[in-house]
């Protein structure tokens, strides 16, 4: 494809950023373009697997304590959720159980859970979703190191670090690029390789193998060679 066919289908004002980096080389600014693509592709890959990993383990946990439908419990009068400071997550899975409705889908368990967004597993390290669950959810991180007097590995922590991982998410899913320095026209992958290393990190905590999990997956380092060569 010629670039000026590409410009006329993406838009200048999304390519600019990549001929810049690319000093003005347009052939070399397609080139990055699609690099970025099949970048995003890899993290995306990675980053479901781990949503997915998550979203279970934290069901695991809960099933334990508030019983094997404790999401459509969850926002039911007197349910965890069932108070004004929870509201939005109240809502937010009362409106995954709508869709089910409206889909004509009969309800079950896993498929409620499949309607949640990451934040909705972010968040239940925040204060109030922490607390109203039985502040129990620090045990899905069993191998997270152990908090010091200088550092607490808590549920504020945990909250941090899957924010970190959320905000990438969007990233990609809102087709932002991701082969540049933050907040500049700067051809880099410093930023995707960190995310990455915190993803592996926190599947440890959780017990989990992630080199085994995504083997035949996980082309991360790979392609970022690749994007580096370019500069």
């Amino acid at each position: 494809m010629k670039f000026n066919d590409l410009e006329q289908a993406l838009s200048s004002e999304r390519l600019n950023r990549y001929v810049a980096a690319c000093n003005n080389d347009s052939r070399k600014a397609m080139t990055l373009y699609r690099y970025n693509l099949r970048l995003s592709q890899e993290m995306f890959t990675i980053l479901s697997c781990f949503e997915v990993t998550l979203r279970n383990t934290i069901d695991q946990r809960l099933r334990l304590t508030l019983g094997n439908d404790w999401l459509l419990d969850s926002f039911q009068t007197g349910g965890i959720f069932d108070t004004p400071r929870l509201a939005r997550t109240s809502n937010i899975v009362r409106g995954g159980y709508r869709r089910l409705q409206e889909m004509g889908k009969p309800y079950s368990h896993v498929g409620l859970l499949s309607e949640m967004e990451f934040g909705v597993w972010k968040h239940m390290f925040s204060r109030e979703q922490f607390a109203a669950t039985g502040r129990c959810l620090l045990s899905v991180f069993p191998y997270k190191p152990t908090s010091t007097p200088t550092m607490q590995y808590n549920h504020t922590y945990i909250f941090n670090e899957l924010d970190k991982v959320n905000t990438l998410r969007n990233r990609i899913a809102h087709h932002e690029p991701i082969c540049f320095a933050l907040g500049a026209s700067q051809i880099s992958t410093s930023y995707i390789i960190s995310q990455y290393e915190r993803v592996q990190r926190l599947f440890a905590w959780m017990g989990f193998d992630s080199e085994s999990m995504l083997y035949g997956l996980d082309h991360v380092r790979r392609v970022c060679a690749e994007i580096d060569n370019l500069v």
